[in-house]
């Protein structure tokens, strides 16, 4: 029995008050870092049982003027350090330069960071260095997720006020797209309900997102043959040993199994996973000894239960509001198709402002984007970034940068 009680004793002995570190410099990486690195924990929830790893870094241009982001990874379950590293933060791996026990460190030329502040947040609770101390805390769903999200960005925000009136963003991307929704509507009614601290939220940003999972994903077979990514023998094969149906597959049909088996695509994360577990990065990082047994870059053991099947309704509540939004895909994301997402926009019968249209980073098109608006005043700018997978700024980050910098910017893409 002791043995069961070790890893939770582990856990209640190790929690403590919310709290921060700068961090000087990290393994892996040459030297100090040039930019401002702070890693922490904040307490949520009753008696503070989830405890929320953040990492945040300030802007490389202007920390004071430049918009606040809280960035959330999808999954639900895959860490904030994969966004950080594979997609809008300042590091990401030498590839030439690393050996499989020695990963190394490159600056990230087209890091968000040259344009924005932003807090990469590990949520929900279980997901990268996030823990709780008790096991029943570890249940949770898309709503508790947000809320304990929310309850997560006043605590940081009344222990870091000079951010107070810098402009708030909520954004992320994949499985992101159900929660941040979610987070918005709350931080909008606590600003209007008078909660401290009042917060600057100007809008909301989602990449590939997943919204509504089973229409997502039944896209998937669709897409492909469009984009001649499967053959017509393949797609026709799939059409009808699947019934017209990718996602609720009947496990007894081997013929639908195997045709989907031929159409999948995975990703190879491996240098994340031996640099995180490292033990002395995790102490560079200042991570709780003994409350996580291993670092994933995706835990999909979460006790999560998916309460909102459809966030749909969140953007349309959201519409009714002065906030402004930009949703983004990578035209060839296999995984979450724009065709998918270009749906549920259009679906929201907002008024159609700009016309689709390309748009260009150094010369070259860089996408497409069309601009709705709302009662004249929400708007939402809907874009694909031409070439991105899943996720875009894994595959095409200058251009990610550039729709980023105009778009925060109020400039047109």
């Amino acid at each position: 029995m002791l043995h069961f009680l070790f890893p939770l004793l582990l856990l209640i002995s190790n929690v403590g008050r919310s709290r921060s570190a700068i961090i000087q410099s990290l393994p892996g990486f040459p030297g100090d870092l040039p930019f401002k690195l702070e890693t922490g924990y904040v307490g949520v929830g009753e008696s503070e049982e989830v405890q929320l790893f953040y990492y945040f870094m300030e802007s490389e241009r202007s920390p004071k003027d430049d918009p606040l982001l809280l960035w959330l990874t999808g999954g639900p379950g895959c860490s904030a350090l994969s966004g950080l590293l594979f997609e809008i933060g300042p590091l990401q791996f030498d590839y030439s330069n690393s050996s499989g026990i020695t990963p190394m460190f490159k600056l990230n030329p087209y890091s968000w960071t040259k344009i924005a502040n932003i807090i990469f947040l590990d949520a929900p609770v279980g997901t990268g260095f996030s823990y709780a101390t008790t096991w029943a805390a570890y249940n949770s769903s898309d709503t508790s997720s947000a809320a304990q999200t929310y309850e997560f960005l006043r605590k940081w925000l009344m222990a870091h006020p000079k951010f107070l009136t810098n402009q708030l963003y909520i954004t992320g991307d994949s499985y992101s797209g159900v929660v941040v929704p979610i987070i918005v509507k709350e931080i909008y009614d606590g600003n209007e309900a008078g909660r401290e601290p009042p917060m600057n939220l100007k809008g909301y940003v989602l990449g590939n997102p997943v919204t509504c999972e089973v229409k997502d994903i039944s896209q998937r077979i669709p897409y492909s043959h469009k984009m001649a990514l499967i053959s017509d023998e393949l797609y026709e094969s799939t059409k009808t040993s699947c019934n017209g149906d990718y996602m609720n597959v009947d496990p007894t049909n081997g013929a639908c199994l195997t045709d989907l088996e031929m159409v999948s695509i995975s990703y190879n994360y491996l240098y994340s996973y031996i640099w995180a577990n490292d033990r002395n990065v995790q102490e560079a990082l200042h991570i709780r000894e003994g409350t996580k047994p291993e670092w994933r870059r995706c835990n999909y053991s979460l006790s999560y239960t998916k309460d909102v099947l459809n966030s749909v309704v969140y953007h349309r509540y959201l519409s009714k509001t002065s906030l402004r939004a930009l949703i983004y895909s990578g035209d060839h994301d296999l995984a979450i198709p724009y065709v998918g997402t270009l749906d549920w926009i259009r679906s929201l019968n907002f008024t159609l402002i700009g016309s689709w249209s390309p748009w260009f980073v150094e010369g070259q098109v860089a996408g497409y984007s069309i601009l709705y608006s709302e009662n004249s005043k929400y708007d939402l700018t809907y874009t694909t970034i031409k070439g991105g997978g899943h996720t875009a700024p894994e595959y095409k980050p200058k251009e990610c940068l550039a729709m980023a910098d105009r778009w925060f910017s109020y400039y047109p893409l």
